[in-house]
């Protein structure tokens, strides 16, 4: 949608409005009929809706704090991370992906993730296939396991800080590590739909929480 739409949307609302501030239900004739009306209504109020899923639509959220956006490096592919974690220690980067696990340590918790490519909205991908490998993440501050079941999608801001080599099935894998400076859950759509009844669209609410949410 383009400016120019919404600002004829804008001016078919404000006529809309004058047209129910001024012209009476009854006692209508040629074009305000009582039938004219209710198509001007039934139009007005349509509008209306279309006006208020695009504004909705046109708010964002900021994945990335202000204060890292500088410190955020672009270049680095997950694929290149992966070959050589220890090479880039210390850089942050923006990864996203699936929650497969999520355990609390003694010094941190650690979220294992299928990385998945991100969209323009630094949301992952919803197909797997598309997944490159898998990372953890820390979170030194607490943050509850049972916040992040199996299948989350979430966008990690995070500074690399070595590989962990893990049992993965009969085998071992490296997992490149980060430390993580912002974590934005993303709720299920499914949700979504379930609590339509709030005045607030997709992604901005889920269940008992304000989201996506971030944690530090």
């Amino acid at each position: 949608m383009t400016r120019r739409f919404v600002q004829r949307v804008m001016r078919r609302i404000k006529g809309g409005c004058e047209l129910l501030k001024f012209v009476p239900l009854s006692g209508m004739s040629g074009k305000y009929s009582r039938l004219g009306m209710t198509h001007d209504r039934a139009f007005f109020f349509m509008m209306l809706g279309v006006y208020c899923m695009f504004m909705a639509g046109c708010t964002t959220v900021q994945v990335v704090p202000d204060d890292l956006k500088e410190q955020v490096n672009r270049d680095l592919t997950f694929s290149q991370l992966l070959e050589n974690p220890l090479e880039h220690k210390g850089k942050i980067l923006v990864i996203g992906g699936q929650v497969l696990s999520a355990k609390r340590l003694t010094h941190a918790t650690q979220i294992e993730v299928l990385q998945l490519p991100l969209n323009r909205h630094l949301k992952p991908d919803e197909s797997l296939p598309k997944s490159h490998g898998r990372f953890l993440a820390l979170q030194e501050n607490f943050l509850d396991p049972a916040t992040l079941p199996f299948g989350t999608r979430v966008t990690v801001v995070g500074e690399v800080s070595g590989v962990d080599t893990l049992p993965l099935d009969e085998t071992t894998y490296d997992f490149p590590t980060l430390l993580i400076k912002r974590l934005t859950v993303w709720p299920a759509p499914s949700t979504y739909r379930v609590i339509q009844p709030y005045p607030y669209g997709y992604p901005y609410y889920w269940g008992p929480y304000w989201g996506p949410y971030w944690w530090w």
